[in-house]
This record gives structure tokens, sequence and C-alpha cells, in this order.
């Protein structure tokens, strides 16, 4: 049996996230469009299609990594040929590969890097409006930067996800750069993973920052739970940019 690895690109407006589980599970995510074209390519009904990082509803992703295992013998450039013909357009698979039996793309992963993309004028861009969020007034960038580095290092990021159940709540975040112009701005966050919405409330909480609706000192605050975290930043605006091994 071989082991595919498969690097996804995708915009993911229309899906209910990577995948939906439990009580909430739906047909319409980036991983259940992938795994229907899988099986018809195949001929193969049962498919697990692992991921590198689950992303949520809304959230796009320039390099997703997936591994599946198969007994087809299609060559790598088939099966990539078909997995894009067969697929919606807003799901495309970048590359393909055969890869060691024991390789994971979850349990593998080393770190996952995250983008968050701003636009900023006093008119939002009709063609941008999708994937990115607007800004109608300049964050302070340098706040933004003095404030990120109160997330450096490993803390626990109970209250900056909406996790229900999970083994540990820590995390680490390797590095955050907040950079761009009068135009566009960017922030880049680089862990070694992420809880459920955590990237949004991270980012929410620095443009509320950058804005001077709150203070840079609430961040440790809440951490300790004596505040709240800001509201999930908007989801169009993220994308995964890139999963390490």
């Amino acid at each position: 049996m071989r082991n595919i690895r498969l690097t996804i690109e995708y915009d993911g407006s229309r899906y209910q996230g990577w995948c939906r589980l439990g009580k909430e599970e739906s047909n319409n995510t980036v991983s259940n469009k992938i795994i229907e074209v899988l099986r018809k390519m195949t001929g193969e009904y049962i498919i697990e299609l692992n991921c590198g990082c689950r992303t949520e509803v809304g959230v796009h992703a320039y390099a997703q990594v997936a591994n599946f295992k198969t007994d087809s013998d299609m060559d790598i450039l088939e099966i990539k040929h078909y997995l894009n013909r067969y697929l919606p357009m807003d799901i495309a698979i970048t590359n393909v590969e055969d890869v060691p039996d024991r390789f994971h793309a979850q349990l593998n992963a080393t770190s996952k890097t995250y983008v968050y993309r701003m636009t900023i004028d006093d008119v939002p861009s009709v063609f941008d409006r999708k994937y990115t969020y607007h800004c109608f007034k300049i964050p302070d960038k340098k706040l933004m930067q003095q404030a990120s580095l109160l997330f450096i290092g490993k803390h626990d990021f109970k209250n900056f996800s909406t996790v229900k159940k999970n083994k540990t709540t820590v995390k680490e975040i390797f590095e955050i750069e907040v950079y761009g112009d009068t135009e566009e701005m960017q922030i880049l966050i680089h862990a070694d993973d992420f809880l459920h919405n955590m990237a949004r409330l991270v980012v929410g909480t620095l443009l509320e920052i950058g804005f001077g609706t709150r203070k840079k000192e609430d961040i440790e605050e809440i951490f300790a739970g004596t505040k709240t975290p800001s509201s999930p930043c908007d989801a169009k605006g993220l994308y995964l940019q890139e999963v390490s091994y």
C-alpha cells in the first residue's frame, strides 16, 4: 500500500472548514470534497485523509498538507491531474508525492504558520473583499509589534481559544511578525500548534490594541482569566501559509 502526500491550496469561503466533527458534521468541507474525488479515482470507499492543520470555517490555505493510503498504481502526475480535473475550482492540488509509510500529516507536523491579511483605505476594494479584512483607519503597527511580544513563548492559550475538549491547552508561539504599509498590513504567527480559533483570537486582540480600543497589558490579564479576549478576527483574511515537518 502506498502513502501519498498532497499539498493543497484552497479558498475556504464557501466551506465549513477542513472538516466538521460530531453533531455539526457536514459534507460541505474541504476534506470531504477531496475524499469524494479520491474514492472515484481509486475505487476505494474507505479513504482516511489526514491533514497537517484543521482550518476553520471560512479560512483559506496556501499550502495545506494531507496524506492518504491507497493500493492504486496511478503515477504521481496522473493523480495530480485527475484530482485537479474533478475537484471544484476553489481547491487545487499543487504537489503530489510518494512518502514513507510512517509519514502522517498531522502527527509528524512540527509547526504551523498562519498569515492574516488586512487592507487599509477609506473605500474597500470590491475585488479584495472576500479575501482580506478591511481597515478604515491605519492600526498602530509599532504598538501591535510591542504587544505581540507578550504572546511569544509557551503559554496556556485556553482563554485565547474556543476549545471545549483538549488534552493540553499549552502551546508555544515561536514568532509573530506585524508588517506592511499604509495600504496593506499582515500578521504572521508561527507556532508549534494552534487551538480552535486561537489564531483568530490572537489577531483580533492585536487589532483592537492597534486601533486603541484596548491596552497591550490586557494580554497578560486574558491569560490569567481576569479579562475576556477580543472577538475573533474575520476568518476571510486568515490563511494557513505553511505546515513544517
